[in-house]
């Protein structure tokens, strides 16, 4: 006996208003070419990262990813543990010099010709739970002794004086949060982890524009005085406002191959996930354009044979409706491809699938209709996750 159900796709249709939740290098709008228009886009690993940090939040673990562990070490050492600084620093950088990641030393900030002895960057980001930098620095109180004689690292050839084998077995602890989401970590022997997660880049389903918004800052003691005009600081920046389609998907396979046999967490980080991809939004520009919207629908569909991408559906550009706006007619189109689909593919491959959103009635392709994305989720996972022969009925 095995779970019938091996992808949950999530489909999300949401407003989003003048905002910039993603900028590129020149801090531009990210946007694509699709269907011969430009659209707004916001990237998977921008959104990838919201969703962490809240679903970090949901389920009580958290995970660090840094070039700076040795140094992360090290305040734990001094603030926590009462080491002195030197040693502590000390002590950090050959924590960070014990792997098989390579690693360099920092720049001196007042004189880039010349680097910071044991201040340790690995040239691989560390990705380790929050949890594995405490074990680092018992590691470090371990062998205390040995570290108050050790030589200082002050070159990238310089051996540290921890055992390697003990620090890469830190290295390769995971959690719910590098069970899900992965960890490429190549440089050290089995700490790679395979996601189970996929995530799309969020685009509109309609044509937009990027504007530039002039804006200035007034300078208070000018404005006090009045002896000068003008303003203190001129600037612009570019933002833009859609309705945007977003799809995951999570191969419950690979999780519960990564998490072992474990019902009970499986459920926990899947529904920890879904909830966190409805409610989370990238936080840039938040402070100046507070765009926390909720999604205008979720739609979960729960398969047995392969997961399914509905960006097609926009590929033609939604048109803004006779009252306008494009969430409405997003949502339709959204369910009409869902209807299309189901036809060209039959629903054998469909466990199940339901949806809940502003509308009350008329999507009856997404499946059953639920009140809220909370009990979309519950009943969702009460079907993904029960227990039955592969090909069976739902």
């Amino acid at each position: 006996m095995a779970m019938a159900a091996r992808f949950i796709d999530i489909h999300i249709i949401q407003s989003i208003p003048f905002a910039n939740l993603n900028r590129d290098d020149t801090n531009s709008v990210k946007t694509v070419q699709y269907g011969n228009v430009l659209r707004t886009r916001v990237s998977s690993q921008s959104w990838k990262r919201a969703v962490r940090n809240l679903f970090e939040d949901r389920i009580g673990q958290a995970a660090l990813r840094t070039r700076r562990i040795g140094e992360r070490v090290t305040r734990l050492l001094t603030e926590d543990r009462g080491w002195p600084l030197g040693l502590a620093e000390k002590s950090g950088a050959h924590v960070a010099a014990a792997s098989s990641i390579k690693f360099e030393l920092a720049k001196d900030p007042k004189d880039t010709k010349q680097t910071i002895p044991n201040k340790v960057l690995t040239n691989a980001m560390v990705y380790v739970p929050e949890t594995a930098v405490a074990e680092l620095a018992g590691l470090a109180e371990e062998h205390r002794q040995v570290l108050e004689t050790a030589k200082d690292i002050k070159k990238p050839s310089d051996k540290s004086a921890l055992p390697t084998d003990r620090v890469e077995r830190v290295l390769r602890t995971r959690n719910g949060v590098i069970n899900l989401f992965g960890r490429m970590l190549a440089e050290v022997d089995n700490a790679g982890v395979d996601g189970a997660v996929q995530v799309a880049h969020a685009l509109t389903t309609h044509e937009t524009d990027v504007e530039l918004d002039y804006f200035s800052a007034v300078d208070d003691v000018t404005a006090a005085w009045g002896d000068q005009t003008g303003s203190g600081h001129m600037g612009h920046t570019e933002f833009s406002a859609g309705t945007f389609y977003r799809y995951a998907t999570i191969d419950l396979r690979d999780l519960a191959r990564n998490i072992g046999d474990n019902p009970d967490e499986l459920r926990e980080l899947t529904a920890a996930f879904l909830d966190a991809f409805i409610l989370s939004l990238p936080q840039a520009k938040k402070n100046s354009t507070a765009p926390h919207t909720i999604p205008d629908l979720a739609h979960i569909c729960v398969r047995t044979d392969r997961p399914l991408s509905y960006a097609a559906a926009f590929e033609a550009p939604v048109a803004a409706s006779g009252q306008g706006g494009y969430a409405s007619l997003s949502r339709t189109t959204l369910a009409d491809y869902a209807e299309t689909a189901n036809r060209l593919l039959s629903t054998n491959g469909i466990l199940t699938s339901g949806w809940a959103g502003v509308d009350d009635k008329g999507l009856d392709a997404l499946g059953t209709r639920h009140t809220s994305f909370t009990a979309l989720i519950d009943a969702t996972l009460d079907s993904a996750l029960t227990t039955q022969p592969v090909g069976g009925a739902a």
